[in-house]
């Protein structure tokens, strides 16, 4: 036998909250979070942060972002989830300062053992570092880090880890070139390079 799903059991605790908060959390945003005009980006943080969320200022989330458990989730200053976006926090979510997660992708925190016949849930974290831009409808697996600064062209499926500063793509995703920036952009960035 490959799998009985008659079999899985949700861990305890897995969720971080009561299933009643998980309800509530799921109600509102299916109303008030989805309901809010596309500009009312302060609103939408603060309705994260009533559940949890650590939300930095001048994030900008759509009002079509999907969020399992916002408890488990880390937005830093300035970045970017475009429409449509699921971020599946059934493990922690780190986004940081400055980057972008853009229309479609989805950031996948878990999976299950698929060697085990009652399929048991894992949480694995993911890390999208400071700079980054994950392009439009890729999908990023759980326990994968990208690192400072990279990008990761549209479509792309990233399944194990990236380092910073690259230009990385496909499926799987792999880093193709560096990032080299623009004249004075690249020439701020050498120390940091060097060291």
């Amino acid at each position: 036998m490959y799998q009985d799903l008659s079999q899985f059991r949700m861990p305890p605790g897995f969720r971080g909250r009561s299933a009643l908060v998980v309800q509530l959390w799921w109600l509102v945003q299916a109303s008030l979070f989805r309901g809010s005009p596309q500009f009312a980006y302060g609103f939408r943080r603060w309705l994260l942060r009533c559940f949890g969320m650590r939300v930095g200022q001048r994030v900008l989330l759509r009002p079509t972002v999907t969020v399992t458990y916002p408890w488990k989730v880390v937005i830093e200053d300035g970045a970017w989830i475009g429409d449509d976006v699921v971020l599946y926090s059934l493990g922690d979510i780190h986004i940081g300062r400055n980057a972008v997660v853009s229309q479609r992708s989805y950031v996948c925190a878990a999976d299950h053992d698929h060697l085990q016949p009652d399929f048991p849930i894992r949480a694995r974290p993911v890390q999208i570092a400071d700079q980054v831009w994950i392009g439009s409808d890729v999908f990023v697996g759980p326990g994968v880090t990208v690192g400072t600064g990279s990008v990761v062209g549209a479509r792309s499926s990233v399944f194990s880890s990236l380092p910073g500063g690259m230009l990385c793509l496909g499926s799987p995703c792999r880093p193709v070139k560096p990032r080299l920036m623009h004249g004075a952009a690249q020439a701020a960035l050498a120390p940091a390079l060097v060291g």
